[in-house]
């Protein structure tokens, strides 16, 4: 008997596919522009910036909400760099990925979630470091002012807490629904400055 499949993840796919087309012509169309001399304009400037951040939020969103497919499925080091390079572009919030070269698709989904939730206590910015062990992965952000809700937190640690999430929060939810699909165990610590996060 197979699994049953995860619906909320093959609309997340299908919902970043059809996105990721039209936006990606509106680059296109932008990039052309610019090559006919209106590149200068600030009208065209916040276009091509506004393309641009869109496309990495996609990107980034594919993979924390989209179908992760089966543990074959892999993603480079690379393209993660990539993507996380492009969401950051002019942010507050640096982050610095520290993995393998190759890694597991299903792997990077969770962290990509992780890193959802770390970023939603750290509304001005810091440094959220991702490190992959040989056997864990582990999230620490660090900032001079946290803002933590403690009840979300509460979710991450006990599977039992049952907490009413808004569309900004979603996140916390799948991420503890992925921690049980992908049969981890996840730890939270919080303080003044740092949260942590290790599955």
């Amino acid at each position: 008997m197979t699994d049953k499949p995860d619906l909320i993840a093959l609309l997340g796919s299908r919902i970043c596919h059809d996105l990721i087309s039209p936006i990606g012509a509106i680059g296109n169309g932008v990039e052309l522009l610019m090559m006919d001399g209106m590149g200068s304009s600030p009208e065209l400037t916040l276009i091509a910036d506004s393309v641009a951040n869109a496309t990495a939020r996609i990107r980034f969103f594919r993979v924390a909400f989209g179908s992760a497919g089966s543990s074959e499925h892999r993603i480079s080091r690379a393209e993660v760099v990539n993507i996380l390079r492009d969401l950051t572009r002019g942010a507050r919030l640096v982050m610095d990925w520290q993995s393998p070269t190759d890694l597991s698709r299903r792997e990077v989904k969770l962290a990509f979630l992780a890193i959802l939730c770390v970023e939603c206590a750290m509304p001005h910015g810091g440094t959220l470091t991702i490190e992959r062990g040989e056997q864990r992965w582990t999230l620490r952000g660090e900032a001079e002012r946290l803002r933590i809700v403690p009840e979300l937190w509460e979710l991450l640690s006990n599977p039992a807490v049952t907490v009413d999430i808004g569309p900004s929060q979603v996140h916390f939810a799948l991420m503890r629904d992925e921690v049980t699909r992908q049969h981890r165990r996840l730890t939270v610590e919080v303080d003044d400055t740092a949260v942590r996060l290790s599955f």
